[in-house]
């Protein structure tokens, strides 16, 4: 099995789970950093299907970061964060300002529990990996020790499930139960930034019928294909009219791609590539070097962009992460993989 920190290549795909939150009573809680004053009782459905029921509404929370990006993209600021690599190096936290903020981790599967239990939390958020039946921090493969934060305090998140947009959606409620205002302001305007991201994205992929694109990832020795399926913002841009390849053979035992060869990359022609954007742009320097490269014909004739892998997390990410990948289809020739 590839590790996540070489692909962090794995969003999961399966339905998303019902999501519900309130917050009661007129009894206040002490503002520990989430940028508002809450009030108690609270009570949340996570994605895994458990309720969580508090007697205040938590307000010392340790989050992974792209779970930290999303709440604060809606005004509510962890005290603490975990990440899955060096956070300068991290394209899904660029202009996240985490001053102030603890960071407890830096690298996949490994937490300083002990720093994290001094903080005193009282919730812990992380997105849900329905397919691994774990939050992000508690899968499979992360050190046991690690994994102890789950005992520090309650862990709920919204699942990665078949769109960003539901995602995202998900953290939206949740900060609402945690007391942010999610219908005004900077969050509103983001939002519709995002739908105008959104419909000039799906105007592009109508202008062009016929133009397909292939989500790649080239590391190491080997060709990697995304597989849409396990890939949400894959299937957000399926649904808005552009034809993302479904590579035909998934990996056995860990289908979020297909992996082949660099002798057999050509296997695929697509009109327009899209390299994974968290090592890009080795991971084109990777296919560059390779033989084989200019038999595939999108990449001869320059037909090529990024795409946001698996950390969108945001309204703003994903409006301009859409008008790179709007700019992208509409100088794309929907003829060049037929050539």
């Amino acid at each position: 099995m590839v590790s996540r920190t070489a692909r962090s290549i794995g969003a999961v795909l399966v339905a998303m789970s019902l999501l519900s939150a309130c917050a009661g009573s007129d009894t206040a809680a002490t503002d520990g950093g989430t940028g508002v004053t809450s009030a108690g009782p609270w009570t949340y459905t996570d994605s895994a299907g458990t309720t969580v029921d508090l007697d205040e509404t938590p307000t010392r929370i340790i989050a992974h970061a792209y779970a930290a990006a999303a709440l604060m993209s809606f005004g509510i600021e962890p005290i603490a964060i975990y990440a899955d690599g060096p956070i300068k190096d991290d394209v899904g936290l660029q202009g996240v300002d985490l001053d102030g903020i603890e960071v407890i981790g830096e690298e996949w599967g490994k937490i300083d529990v002990e720093r994290a239990a001094a903080l005193r939390p009282d919730l812990i958020v992380a997105d849900y990996w329905p397919a691994e039946e774990a939050h992000s921090g508690m899968e499979d493969g992360v050190e046991e020790k690690s994994k102890k934060l789950a005992e520090l305090a309650p862990v709920v998140g919204p699942a990665q499930g078949d769109s960003i947009v539901e995602l995202i959606e998900g953290y939206e409620t949740l900060a609402a139960s945690l007391g942010a205002d999610v219908d005004g302001g900077d969050a509103s305007a983001a939002r519709a930034d995002f739908e105008a991201a959104r419909d000039a994205f799906r105007e592009a992929a109508e202008a062009k019928p016929g133009l397909t694109a292939l989500a790649i990832s080239p590391f190491g020795d080997a060709y990697y294909m995304a597989v849409p399926k396990y890939a949400p913002e894959l299937l957000d841009m399926q649904s808005w009219g552009l034809d993302v390849i479904d590579p035909a053979k998934p990996d056995k035992g860990f289908p979020y791609w297909q992996t082949l060869s660099f002798e057999q990359a050509d296997s695929y022609q697509p009109d327009l590539l899209l390299f994974d954007d968290r090592n890009y742009p080795t991971n084109l320097e990777t296919l560059e070097a390779q033989p084989i490269a200019n038999s595939i014909r999108a990449f001869e004739a320059g037909a090529y962009t990024t795409w946001p892998a698996y950390w969108l997390h945001t309204y703003e990410d994903y409006a301009r992460s859409l008008r790179e990948l709007t700019e992208a289809i509409e100088a794309a020739d929907p003829d060049v993989g037929d050539r």
